[in-house]
């Protein structure tokens, strides 16, 4: 079992501001925490090749650096589908890939390890989102139905500003030609490779930006998860061996 740790590293999304009354945060691997576990690291994932017990610690010593409630944090349990809920209290919510809430206090947590994790958030309508787009849930549309739903709650899209995280670069996304016919050809590139390779995080800034979102409004970091070993998790990388990293927004009480 890990002790308590008070100090982790992690990236706080530059437009997403304490002061604008929002409290966001996307977890780095840390690798110096838990150096005796299965996966050294802060991993955060129960999806992976470690002890539950280890997992959950890492998640309340996480929680508690940050001042979160324990008690009062929504998981998505993800499928790489494109399901989003709107939540008013925390659990673990089972096949979704996407929560929105207006509850101040609550925080919604998506896990990664090269997908993108894409936070969203109105001020004028205090209302909140994080969304799981690996290549499924960005085919499938993720981002614009969660945009959709926040809208539901009073959302203006010219208000959401958006962070999405570190995440697989065009250079390391190699993927089959039926995957690649999901995406536009502009986000494709065809040529310089012997396979396809997608680029993700353009054409995620590409269907928030059609959803009507300013593109002053988005935060999309150059920072790639496979290039990065010492900062990021990566399946593409690691497979197996990899843990999960975790973004986190929260309107602040």
């Amino acid at each position: 079992m890990n002790k308590l740790q008070t100090d982790f590293s992690v990236i706080r999304p530059r437009n997403l501001k304490n002061e604008e009354g929002i409290r966001a945060w996307f977890t780095l691997k840390n690798e110096e925490y838990g150096t005796q576990n299965n996966i050294p690291g802060l991993n955060l994932g129960f999806n992976t090749q470690e002890q539950k017990d280890v997992i959950v610690q890492n998640r309340l010593n996480l929680l508690s650096a940050l001042e979160v409630n324990t008690d009062w944090v929504a998981f998505a349990d993800q499928v790489h589908g494109n399901r989003v809920r709107i939540v008013i209290q925390g659990g673990t919510y089972p096949n979704t890939d996407g929560l929105i809430t207006s509850v101040p206090g609550l925080t919604l947590a998506i896990q990664v390890a090269d997908c993108a994790a894409v936070l969203l958030w109105d001020a004028d309508s205090q209302t909140v989102g994080a969304l799981h787009a690996g290549w499924r849930g960005a085919a499938g549309d993720i981002v614009p139905r969660g945009i959709e739903d926040m809208v539901d709650q009073g959302a203006d899209p010219q208000n959401i500003k958006a962070f999405v995280s570190p995440c697989i670069c065009l250079e390391n996304f190699e993927v089959g030609i039926e995957v690649a016919e999901r995406f536009p050809d502009k986000f494709v590139d065809y040529e310089r490779f012997e396979k396809p390779h997608v680029n993700l995080p353009a054409f995620l800034r590409y269907q928030l930006e059609e959803s009507g979102i300013p593109g002053n409004h988005i935060e999309v970091p150059e920072e790639c998860t496979v290039e990065n070993e010492d900062r990021f998790y990566s399946y593409r990388r690691e497979g197996q061996k990899s843990g999960r990293m975790m973004a986190l927004i929260q309107i602040a009480e």
